[in-house]
């Protein structure tokens, strides 16, 4: 079978939780899950390529010509629930244009969206199946039925699929073991491009070491999920393949809650300094898994930066968000991170339940006796499947997400039902006035320009700093225009090796 997945562009959204400056500077990032899926087809046998469209700002068009060229069997996207109708129109096009130079292949859609909304997304005539869980069994399984010209699909793992007019949702009675996948397939993705705002080495990729997250905060999709860890061997195994195949000097890991099993992250800085790895490394972490010893430990293995989930200076709102952390505990885990010559970067959420405009800078005013490297103030958004998305349903009596999926939403601020002194504006607002309000403190300035380590990083964070005071937030949305020459070369290059 030959596989052909796409990673479609997308546009900043007026449901995101990001101001549209911020997102715009957040990063280009790899398309982690489809090389997942990729290296996971290719270990059972199949052929495959993967197009990075967004990365290298491809067109409809262009991909179109490369896929034709290729011929593949099947053809795949994943789709999140914000930019569902955006991939939704590429795989039409594609699709339409392959069938009509005669290429039959099937669509196959994965992502997180499918557990949500797995009948809704497989309706629409563009889509054949949809993979509802990780694709580690349910690939495999769907190919090699596909191959032998089967119709009854019903003993494919994990997947949707039509029978009929009806759609199927087949159960998923194999156990994951995230231990098992195969390295991403890095191979296929143009490595050299990717960056995110705080980046300072080059390559730079992202990594995720496990799944799932242990604690139940509120707002967090992740929440009460089965946490589900790689070993410490098969951490620093693709770490090493990133240094030594792909150039990479700087990773980012994506795991949701990087420090809960404390002895997992002593053996894996073990292993990179054993390996003697030339890398710097960022992760995500709780401020009550982390202790001095252990953020020692990180930073002479590499780490430079911690993401920390902070959310408020309330603790009224902490613990309304079942964060279950204690601000007496964030002042002494930021202290010893910087004790331990780590950056630090807070995560702070903006619309909470009860927010005022007191409580945000009340949230602001704690955030600066932090001394934080980096703040996020995120607008709080009820994500699909959270408990919050729940509480919204049932006092909206409307599922947005849902409708947004059929295509009966158009995009739009979502409702914050569990706010009563503040608008969606105001919530605006008060998270523009939050970041202009950290940053633009003149000792603050002095002290991060003279960190710099490079003149596009000075330029980078200057450039950001005025947008965020100027920008009114309208016109194109052109994200990470730091690296837009860079990408142009590259999109260049790839014409080229794709040329009929």
């Amino acid at each position: 079978m030959r596989l052909a997945l796409v990673f479609n562009p997308f546009s900043y959204k007026n449901h995101e939780e990001n101001l549209r400056v911020v997102q715009r500077y957040f990063g280009l990032f790899p398309p982690l899950s489809m090389s997942w899926v990729a290296s996971i087809a290719r270990a059972a046998g199949h052929e495959v390529i993967l197009i990075d469209a967004r990365t290298l700002r491809l067109t409809m068009p262009e991909v179109a010509a490369a896929l034709k060229k290729f011929r593949p069997d099947v053809l795949g996207a994943m789709m999140t629930t914000y930019m569902f109708p955006e991939t939704l129109s590429w795989l039409k096009y594609l699709r339409g244009e392959l069938h009509a130079a005669g290429i039959k292949c099937k669509v196959l859609a994965g992502g997180y969206n499918l557990r949500v909304y797995p009948n809704e997304s497989v309706s629409h005539p563009e889509i054949d199946f949809g993979c509802v869980e990780h694709a580690y069994y349910t690939i495999p399984a769907l190919f090699a039925a596909l191959e032998k010209g089967e119709t009854d699909l019903s003993a494919v793992p994990g997947l949707a699929w039509k029978r009929g007019a009806e759609i199927v949702v087949n159960p998923h009675p194999q156990k994951i073991n995230f231990d098992l996948f195969p390295n991403p397939a890095r191979d296929l993705l143009p490595n050299d491009l990717y960056a995110e705002f705080p980046t300072r080495r080059k390559n730079f990729t992202a990594m995720v070491t496990s799944l799932g997250c242990p604690f139940s905060c509120s707002f967090c999709e992740a929440g009460g999920c089965e946490y589900n860890p790689r070993s410490p061997a098969t951490v620093v195994a693709e770490m090493k393949e990133c240094v030594q195949r792909h150039g990479v000097r700087e990773i980012d890991i994506f795991d949701y809650e990087f420090t809960g099993a404390r002895q997992r992250v002593l053996d894996i800085c073990e292993g990179i300094k054993k390996e003697r790895l030339d890398i710097n490394w960022a992760c995500r972490s709780r401020v009550d898994t982390a202790d001095p010893e252990l953020l020692k430990a990180m930073y002479s293995a590499g780490c430079r930066r911690i993401y920390w989930g902070i959310e408020s200076g309330s603790q009224a709102t902490l613990d309304s968000l079942k964060k279950g952390i204690k601000l007496e505990q964030i002042v002494e885990t930021m202290r010893a991170s910087r004790r331990a010559g780590l950056e630090n970067l807070g995560f702070f959420l903006v619309g909470v339940p009860g927010e005022t405009k007191e409580t945000v800078r009340q949230t602001v005013a704690f955030a600066k006796k932090l001394d934080l490297d980096y703040v996020q103030f995120s607008k709080l958004l009820a994500k699909p499947l959270t408990p919050l998305w729940k509480d919204m349903v049932a006092a909206t009596g409307k599922d947005y997400w849902k409708d947004w999926i059929l295509g009966k939403e158009i995009d739009r601020e979502l409702p914050r039902p569990w706010l009563k002194d503040l608008n969606n504006a105001e919530v605006d607002a008060l998270a523009r006035w939050a970041y202009i309000s950290y940053h633009a403190r003149p000792l603050f300035l002095l002290r991060h320009a003279l960190k710099c380590q490079s003149l596009p990083e000075f330029l980078r964070k200057t450039s950001a700093f005025l947008a965020m005071l100027f920008s009114k937030g309208g016109g194109r949305f052109l994200a990470y225009p730091e690296n837009i020459f860079k990408v142009l070369r590259g999109r260049l290059k790839w014409k080229a090796e794709n040329r009929e």
